[in-house]
C-alpha cells in the first residue's frame, strides 16, 4: 500500500467538488490539506474545511507563483470551475495574457496543459482531479429507479460515436441527441448552456458525457450533478448516460432523488477505458 501524502494543495474553483476533495483527502489520511481560493469563485464550505486558505484573483497569477516557490506540497489538484468567460472578459495577470495570446488553439488541455508545466517548474507536481473521489464515481448501470428506452439507448449510441469525434478536437464533453439528431455540442460556453440551447430546439433528447480516449485527468474530469439534473429536467431532456468510472457525480444521492421524481434515467455505460484513478 502506499503512503498517504503529507500535504495536498487543492486548487480551488466554484462548487462542491473542490470541499468534497478536501474532505476525501483528510479521510484517506493526507495530514495537512490546504486550498488555494479562486476569489470569485471558491465558496465559503471549502474555504471551511481546508487546514490554511491562500486566496489569489486570476489578476494575481504571477504573485501565486511567487508564493509557491516557498512552499513544498507532495502534490497538488485542480478541481471546481473557474468560469472560462473570465479568460477573455476579466482582469489577468500579465502572464496569462501574453500565454492566451500566443496560443494558437486555445482548449481545456492548451491552456491547463501550459499552467501544470508552469506549476512544475515551481515544484508543484499536479494529480489527477479525480484522486480522493471515492463514491462519487458511478460505475456501469442505472443509478435510478428507470433504465433507458430502447429510442434513448439508440441516441446515446449516436452520442457516443459524436463524442468520440470531438473529443478528439478538445471541443467538449457533452452532447445531446434526438431521435438520431444532434441537437447541441458542448462547446466554450459549458454544459448547462449546451444543454439549454438543446432544450430550445426540441424537448426529449438524451445527454451523454464523456472523457475522450487518452484524457489528461490532471487537466479536468467530466461533471454532473443536481445542477445539471435540474438544467436538464428544464429543457426537457429525458436521461443522463456518462462513461462508467470517467464522471464525477456530484450530489449523487440528492441527484438520483430528483431524477427518480422527474422521471428521468441516470445510467453508466461501459466505455472499454479506465477508469480516472482515485489515488496519486
Amino acid at each position: 500500500m502506499v503512503a498517504p501524502l503529507s500535504r495536498l494543495l487543492v486548487v480551488a474553483g466554484a462548487g462542491d467538488y473542490p470541499r468534497l476533495v478536501v474532505e476525501g483527502a483528510r479521510r484517506a489520511g493526507v495530514a495537512t490539506v490546504d486550498v488555494i481560493a479562486v476569489k470569485g469563485s471558491c465558496v465559503r464550505a471549502t474555504r471551511q474545511a481546508a487546514d490554511h486558505v491562500f486566496p489569489f484573483a486570476l489578476s494575481e497569477f504571477d504573485r501565486a507563483m511567487e508564493w509557491l516557490e516557498t512552499t513544498r506540497y507532495d502534490g497538488a489538484i485542480l478541481a471546481g470551475q473557474v468560469s472560462p468567460f473570465s479568460l477573455f472578459r476579466g482582469r489577468l495577470a500579465p502572464t496569462l495574457r501574453q500565454w492566451l495570446d500566443e496560443m494558437p488553439v486555445k482548449n481545456a488541455h492548451t491552456i491547463f496543459g501550459k499552467l501544470i508545466a508552469e506549476l512544475a517548474k515551481h515544484g508543484v507536481r499536479m494529480l489527477p482531479a479525480s484522486c480522493y473521489m471515492d463514491g462519487n464515481l458511478p460505475g456501469v448501470g442505472q443509478l435510478t429507479q428507470r433504465d433507458l428506452t430502447d429510442a434513448e439507448r439508440d441516441d446515446v449510441r449516436r452520442g457516443i460515436e459524436v463524442a468520440a469525434d470531438v473529443g478528439r478536437h478538445d471541443v467538449g464533453q457533452t452532447v445531446l441527441v434526438k431521435s438520431g439528431m444532434v441537437l447541441a455540442v458542448e462547446a466554450f460556453e459549458g454544459t448547462n448552456a449546451a444543454i439549454l440551447r438543446a432544450g430550445r430546439l426540441s424537448r426529449g433528447s438524451v445527454l451523454f458525457k464523456a472523457a475522450r480516449e487518452g484524457h489528461d485527468w490532471r487537466f479536468d474530469i467530466p461533471v454532473a450533478g443536481l445542477k445539471t439534473l435540474k438544467t436538464m429536467h428544464r429543457a426537457g431532456v429525458t436521461a443522463l448516460a456518462f462513461q462508467a468510472g470517467r464522471l464525477l457525480l456530484l450530489d449523487r444521492e440528492a441527484s438520483v432523488v430528483y431524477a427518480d421524481r422527474h422521471g428521468m434515467a441516470v445510467v453508466g455505460i461501459d466505455s472499454g477505458l479506465p477508469p480516472a484513478p482515485l489515488r496519486p
